[in-house]
């Protein structure tokens, strides 16, 4: 590995920006708007060598004219270019350009969660070899500083698990079914009016996003290397109103939640769950006061306790936020030497398989209301192993709801029981099957 030698403070430090999109722009705006604060903090100058995009002819308000450039790969090799920062999103051609440019010697800060969760491995190890940096805090819930508090903060403690809400479009959404009694589809619309959602909006509502971010936060917080690929993931597209009914009955709400852990087996080893999916959380856990398209995280650590993360997890700014404490610290460095916390991969634990992985169910199924139908269900259960906690029937047309409450059980064994229950005459529908967090605290 080499050293990056210090650069003479003379020598503005050369920032190439990739894309000038909302987050892009933004960034070339607060550059020069708060220049002189950001040199002071890196001490030394700065200087924007170009701007890369990919339609020239597209109107970029607040980017002079003579920055841009449809051709990153000169703009990253240019030998006045000390910093790279990619806020093009997307996984394929942003790798290739950030890889450029980690192996050209250039330090680089991303705002790409999707690119970092599927290439994390190759694009710390290329920024290894080359000794420069790899910034990414805006990957994860924009300007709030979770990268940053499990690389530096907590590198002394022992994180033991951490549950996120980490994407605001589908925070919005549940949020709004919650306070209204509104549906899916009705609240997803409003989303997209509001701009909360896009015009596709699936890598949000089914968890897509998410996922990455997660893949990210295990990765930093269990010192291991877990990819995208590897987080269960199920979105929000099936909540209905009458599930946040059921929630509110319980004292509890329902919210699209990443979840990290590390668990310990009955034989000491010691292996990460890392989910995503829609769950009842109670109304008591921090995380379920988290409103509209606001961002929050969780983290459990043994020494440090309980902490919170709360802020705007998306937008413009925000990202801009992050984005622009990377490049202080990337600068810096370039000016005086030294490098960044890189990749911390030693744990090496292995990734749990989700039916291993217990948590507690809430089960909502329509039966046939006749004698005999509760105990039966009961057995189906108890044939698997899992023991229920509460059982509550209420009338309905035809026949009869019946809310089922687990104690902790393996997810596999919570599955052979809905098959089971599924084969039965008597049940006439199997509603939805919800997880619970968050419930010791």
């Amino acid at each position: 590995m080499t050293e990056t030698a210090p650069k003479n403070t003379k020598t503005p430090v050369g920032l190439a920006i990739l894309g000038s999109g909302t987050v892009g722009s933004e960034v070339v705006r607060l550059l020069d708007e708060y220049r002189f604060d950001l040199e002071n903090r890196i001490e030394g100058s700065y200087e924007i060598k170009g701007v890369a995009v990919r339609d020239m002819s597209k109107p970029r308000p607040g980017v002079p004219a003579e920055l841009l450039t449809d051709d990153a790969i000169s703009l990253i090799n240019r030998d006045d270019v000390d910093v790279v920062v990619e806020v093009i999103g997307g996984i394929d051609y942003p790798r290739e350009l950030v890889l450029k440019a980690l192996q050209a010697g250039k330090s680089v800060v991303t705002a790409n969660k999707a690119m970092i969760a599927a290439h994390s491995a190759e694009l710390h190890d290329a920024a290894k070899a080359a000794g420069v940096d790899l910034y990414y805090e805006a990957a994860v819930a924009a300007a709030i500083p979770v990268v940053g508090m499990l690389r530096r903060s907590l590198a002394g403690d022992r994180v033991s698990s951490i549950t996120g809400i980490v994407n605001g479009t589908t925070n919005y959404i549940l949020d709004a079914m919650d306070s209204t009694g509104a549906d899916y589809d009705e609240m997803l619309q409003k989303a997209m009016e509001l701009g909360y959602a896009e015009a596709d909006p699936t890598a949000d509502v089914e968890g897509h996003d998410a996922a990455s971010k997660a893949a990210i936060l295990s990765s930093l917080a269990f010192h291991s290397r877990v990819s995208a690929d590897s987080v269960y993931c199920e979105g929000i597209s099936k909540i209905t109103a009458d599930d946040f009914e059921a929630a509110r009955a319980i004292d509890c709400t329902i919210r699209l939640l990443a979840t990290c852990e590390r668990i310990k087996d009955e034989d000491g080893q010691e292996s990460i769950s890392t989910r995503v999916y829609p769950a009842l959380i109670p109304n008591r856990h921090p995380l379920a006061s988290v409103r509209e398209s606001f961002n929050a995280v969780f983290v459990e650590a043994e020494f440090a306790g309980s902490l919170m993360f709360y802020g705007r997890g998306a937008g413009g700014a925000p990202t801009a936020s992050a984005v622009l404490g990377d490049i202080v610290g990337a600068a810096r460095n370039r000016v005086h030497g030294g490098r960044a916390p890189g990749e911390s991969s030693y744990a090496n634990l292995p990734t749990k398989e989700f039916g291993e992985v217990l948590t507690r169910y809430h089960v909502d199924l329509n039966i046939e209301d006749r004698i005999g139908v509760l105990a039966d269900v009961a057995d189906t259960f108890a044939e698997y192993g899992i023991s229920l906690r509460t059982v509550r029937q209420v009338d309905s047309d035809p026949g009869a709801r019946l809310v089922v409450i687990t104690h902790r059980a393996k997810e596999a064994d919570l599955q052979a029981v809905m098959a089971g229950l599924k084969s039965k005459d008597y049940v006439h529908a199997v509603n939805n099957v919800l997880r619970f967090e968050g419930m010791d605290i």
